[in-house]
């Protein structure tokens, strides 16, 4: 019998909105300056990003002690509607506790909510000894992203995609 999984789900008020979060997603340079846990950093050169059904978001978490610790990310988009929803999924390969070939899903919804943009992630099937370290990821990934958005535009934005 296999271990039990589980859908890590967080939501998230941001205060900006949602065009601006969806392109903290979607923008290499900016998806680079807040992805992943607070021990991990992310390459703007391993970030490729192609926002659309069918597209895909693709990024390397690398250890900040430890540099040969990396963590690839590679998402198939099932559905994307600008500024509002990003579907996709991963396949499981090596994944402790899930089988080869188990597709774990990711939604992001976000929604209009006063003034801001309420985040809503669900993610799964996520095998029960990661649960907690993929709930405390994302959490910390998120503080980051709330850094990013405090930030004056002009200084988060890339080149290629300029302010708000």
């Amino acid at each position: 019998m296999s271990d039990p999984t589980y859908e890590v789900s967080i939501s998230r008020w941001f205060a900006a909105p949602p065009d601006t979060v969806f392109r903290a997603f979607t923008d290499r340079e900016q998806l680079g300056q807040w992805f992943g846990p607070l021990m991990f950093t992310v390459p703007t050169d391993s970030v490729d990003v192609d926002v659309r059904a069918g597209g895909h978001l693709r990024a390397t978490m690398v250890g900040k002690d430890d540099p040969t610790w990396r963590a690839p990310v590679d998402i198939s988009l099932t559905e994307v509607i600008d500024d509002r929803l990003i579907v996709g999924y991963e396949v499981a390969r090596g994944f402790p506790g899930l089988e080869d070939g188990t597709r774990m899903g990711i939604s992001i919804e976000l929604v209009p909510e006063n003034g801001g943009t309420r985040l809503e992630l669900r993610q799964g099937p996520v095998p029960s000894q990661m649960r907690d370290m993929t709930a405390v990821g994302w959490t910390q990934a998120f503080a980051k992203l709330d850094g990013l958005l405090a930030t004056p535009a002009p200084y988060r934005n890339s080149p290629t995609n300029p302010g708000d």
